[in-house]
This record gives C-alpha cells, sequence and structure tokens, in this order.
C-alpha cells in the first residue's frame, strides 16, 4: 500500500506493531494500512495472530512495541472507538431480551443520543432483516439469526468503521448473500469494513484489498486483482509424455493432479494452447480459463512462508 497516502484517507494503519504473552509472540511486526471507505479482507490460518490484532486495533491489549492509529487517532483512543462498530466471533445474549432489548442496552452503552436511538435500532434492525422480529425474544431465534442480530448492534449509530470477525460463519447461503448486500451497502455510504473470515470464497466476492497474515506479521497485501496476479488456464489432459515441456512456453506449469494449471496464460493464447496439447498427442477433457482462486494465492503464500 503506498506510503504517499493521504492520511485523511487512513482508516486504521499499523507500524511495526508487536505483542508478546510471555514467551509468546503473536504479533511480530504486523504493518498494514487500510483505506477509507474499502472493505479489507484480514486472512489467515489459525494462529495467525488476528484475534490477537483486532484487539489490540480496539484497545482491548496493548501492544508491546510498535504503533498505529484508528480513524486519525493512537490505538486505544476512546472517542476513535466510538465511531467504531464491532462484531466479535463469538457473542451471546440474554435469552429473555428482546432483539430490540439488546440493540436498546448497546445504544445505551455506546452514548447514542436518546432523540435518535428509536430511529438508530429500527434502522439496524431493518439493515439486517430482521425489522419484523425487534420484539422477539432472543431465545426464540435460531443461531443465524442471533448472527443477524449481533451484526445489527455492530451497525448501530452509522459507525464510521466495523469490524465484522466471520459475520457469514452461522448464515445459509441465503443468509450470506444478505450479509454481502449488507457489507457492499456500507461501503456505498463510505462506511470502512474490516472483514475478518476463513470464508475465502466470501472474502473473494466483497473486499477491495486484502492481508494475509501469517506467524503474526503480513505475508501478502494489496489490491485483490492484483494479489491474485496473472491469468490461469486449468487444464485436464491425457496423453501428454511430457506437459512441462509442452506448456511451459504458454506460463509457468503447476501439476495437482488430475488438473494442470499454466499461472500466465492470458485468454487469447487458450487456442493455440490448445493447439499445442492436441499437437503433442494429448487429449483434452477441460479448460477452465481464469485466474488464481484466494483460496489457491492463500495456500501458496502460506507455504512460501513456512520454508
Amino acid at each position: 500500500m503506498p506510503s504517499a497516502t493521504d492520511a485523511s484517507d487512513i482508516a486504521l494503519e499499523t507500524v511495526a506493531l508487536t505483542k508478546r504473552y510471555g514467551r509468546t509472540v503473536a504479533l511480530d511486526g504486523l504493518s498494514m494500512r487500510v483505506r477509507r471507505g474499502e472493505v479489507f479482507g484480514f486472512l489467515g490460518p489459525n494462529g495467525a495472530g488476528k484475534t490477537t490484532a483486532v484487539k489490540v486495533l480496539l484497545g482491548l491489549a496493548e501492544p508491546t512495541a510498535g504503533s498505529g492509529t484508528l480513524l486519525g487517532a493512537p490505538l486505544g483512543d476512546r472517542d476513535a472507538r466510538a465511531r467504531v462498530g464491532y462484531l466479535p466471533e463469538l457473542f451471546r445474549y440474554q435469552a429473555w431480551l428482546t432483539a430490540r432489548d439488546v440493540l436498546g442496552l448497546h445504544a445505551d452503552l455506546a452514548g447514542l443520543p436518546r432523540h435518535d436511538r428509536g430511529m438508530s435500532i429500527d434502522e439496524a434492525l431493518h439493515a439486517v432483516g430482521l425489522a419484523d422480529r425487534g420484539d422477539d425474544r432472543v431465545g426464540t431465534f435460531s443461531k443465524g439469526m442471533q448472527q443477524r442480530l449481533g451484526l445489527g448492534v455492530a451497525l448501530l449509530g452509522r459507525p464510521e468503521l466495523v469490524f465484522l470477525d466471520e459475520p457469514t460463519s452461522a448464515l445459509d447461503p441465503l443468509g450470506r448473500q444478505d450479509v454481502r448486500a449488507i457489507i457492499h451497502g456500507l461501503r456505498e455510504r463510505g462506511t470502512t469494513v474490516f472483514l475478518n473470515s476463513h470464508l475465502l470464497g466470501e472474502v473473494e466476492r466483497v473486499c477491495d484489498e486484502v492481508a494475509i497474515v501469517d506467524h503474526g506479521r503480513v505475508v501478502a497485501a494489496g489490491p485483490l486483482d492484483e494479489l491474485l496476479g496473472a491469468a490461469t488456464v486449468r487444464l485436464r489432459v491425457s496423453g501428454l509424455a511430457d506437459p512441462a515441456s509442452t506448456l511451459a512456453p504458454f506460463g509457468t506449469v503447476v501439476e495437482d493432479p488430475p488438473w494442470i494449471a499454466v499461472r500466465g496464460c492470458p485468454a487469447d493464447r487458450v487456442p493455440d494452447l490448445v493447439a499445442a496439447v492436441v499437437a503433442a498427442g494429448g487429449r483434452i477433457y477441460a479448460v477452465d480459463a481464469g485466474r488464481e482462486t484466494l483460496e489457491e494465492r492463500f495456500i501458496e503464500l502460506l507455504g512460501r512462508s513456512e520454508s
């Protein structure tokens, strides 16, 4: 991410952020930048430091070293935190409360002006598809509906920055589609979204930029299009004595039976590639021209960081 970006365009930034718990290093010089108004995907395997990073960014934990800013203020600043919404991965609301009760309690905790609370609660219920269940008790909600309610809490008061930790983990495909629509709506109104998710397909659908973190440090970051790199052609073939030499003129060959991937092969060269396979005696059963998926890139980067 370019260092020349105007400071007023930055929603959050960390510089060499480090967090140790005794001898355990949870964050190891984490540096990243999130611009205002974008949907930012924060990815990594279990134990990579994602949860610790979010805690430090939200002021719930003190960094051991390094620095950072949140909405233009140092990490931990109370005024900045008041402009942030947060959906944690694990949460639970009392079963006897109604959805409106839950939202009202959090509106009180957030210090929303009393004259705005009713409208804010109605807006949050509508945004997450619970407008007709606001007076129902949480104990009657399915897990997916409780997830929607948690998302509604995060959206109270139209925050400038929203942290979403696995927002679709309990939702069915239709529910995930609804959450994607909510995230797109947040982007359209200029809200910054910091999305932590292990569902890489969901991240690929909604994020503008992505950071992949491992062992407490960023191993790759940037716009999704750049991170996924050049076009890739995947083939299912038989009868090729030496696939690598036949396909090498078209790009980098990666064999992953029953598929062979040719990275860096543009779409306009696919007919030539197919002709070369046939000329070499190969039989083609499938051709998939596209680009590397986020999952493939994720696995590649993590494998590289381990080496």
